[in-house]
């Protein structure tokens, strides 16, 4: 019997569960030079915004031990020139495709959610409410649950009930499952989880801040942890949503720990940096794990570890 490898994100399907994190492949075309994009289950595209914007200052990256900070600020050209380049390249590529959005309010997520839905060939929609809300004092939208619902409810009344919405939600708050269940509630189909953690690190030469915005996201294996706590915990609480696993993932044993956590398919991000194609090697070791453990699809691996305790 073959092996079936493929995922679920909410009611729409894919090949295989290795997507790249929003954020780290742009729209795909830097990694199509060392392999076949084809090959991915889906790109998530970098987070776009409603306006252009240049981001924030340089220094704007830090490496850390085992893992990464950055302070990018969601550089990006805006929506209107990502969907005159970006989405027909994407379509013409026969790429599953994720688009990301990011809004500093609510109705920046409606806009977004307006202009997203006259496209075909979408497979699913990422909600970035893991970003800084000027409404807000800086704060951000998901880390406050009203917050959190309103934006997902834009979404939803805007983007219509085709299109799977998946929100992208900070590990930065107390009580992630609180989040979790409003943004479900306010019509999420799935979650991401996690973004980057907020860190800081200081050049102990020049006594000054590495970044020039002074704090930035962590990423890369040093988060792994933090990831799989979260996603074990909302999946536990919520174990009919559909979770797309992202943090410090950089092989198949990596990706397996997400998966037996509760993540139906896996985000690979700053591996990419370092491997161009680390999610095709994720992809295969992943597969490889699955069948030498015995499973007989993905599917029967996701949130194993929670079924593994009551044995």
């Amino acid at each position: 019997m073959s092996f079936d490898y493929s995922a679920s994100l909410g009611n729409t399907r894919f090949e295989n569960p290795i997507f790249t994190a929003s954020g780290c492949a742009s729209s795909g075309r830097e990694l199509s030079q060392f392999f076949d994009i084809r090959q991915l289950g889906a790109i998530v595209t970098k987070s776009i915004m409603v306006k252009p914007r240049s981001g924030r200052a340089t220094p704007r990256m830090a490496e850390t031990p085992s893992g990464m900070l950055n302070s990018i600020g969601l550089q990006g050209p805006g929506v209107d020139i990502f969907l005159e380049k970006d989405i027909p390249w994407l379509l013409e590529q026969n790429v599953p495709t994720v688009v990301s959005i990011a809004g500093e309010s609510v109705e920046d997520y409606a806009v977004l959610a307006r202009k997203m839905r006259g496209i075909s060939g979408l497979k699913a929609l990422e909600v970035n409410i893991s970003c800084p809300n000027v409404e807000n004092r800086g704060q951000v939208f998901a880390c406050n649950s009203t917050t959190a619902r309103a934006a997902i409810e834009a979404v939803r009344r805007n983007i219509g009930g085709e299109l799977p919405i998946i929100a992208k939600l900070t590990p930065d708050v107390t009580n992630i499952v609180e989040i979790a269940e409003e943004v479900v509630a306010a019509g999420a189909d799935g979650l991401a989880l996690i973004n980057t953690v907020l860190g800081m690190v200081i050049d102990t030469n020049t006594m000054r801040p590495k970044l020039a915005g002074k704090t930035g996201g962590l990423s890369g294996p040093a988060i792994r942890p933090v990831a799989v706590r979260a996603i074990y915990q909302v999946h536990a609480a919520l174990p009919h949503v559909s979770i797309l696993g992202m943090g410090g993932v950089s092989n198949g044993r990596d990706a397996l720990e997400l998966i037996l956590a509760g993540a139906s398919a896996v985000s690979i991000g700053t591996a990419n940096f370092g491997n161009p194609s680390a999610t095709m090697l994720v992809k295969r070791e992943l597969e490889e794990l699955l069948i030498s453990k015995g499973f007989s699809s993905l599917k029967e691996a996701v949130g194993y570890a929670h079924r593994a305790e009551q044995l």
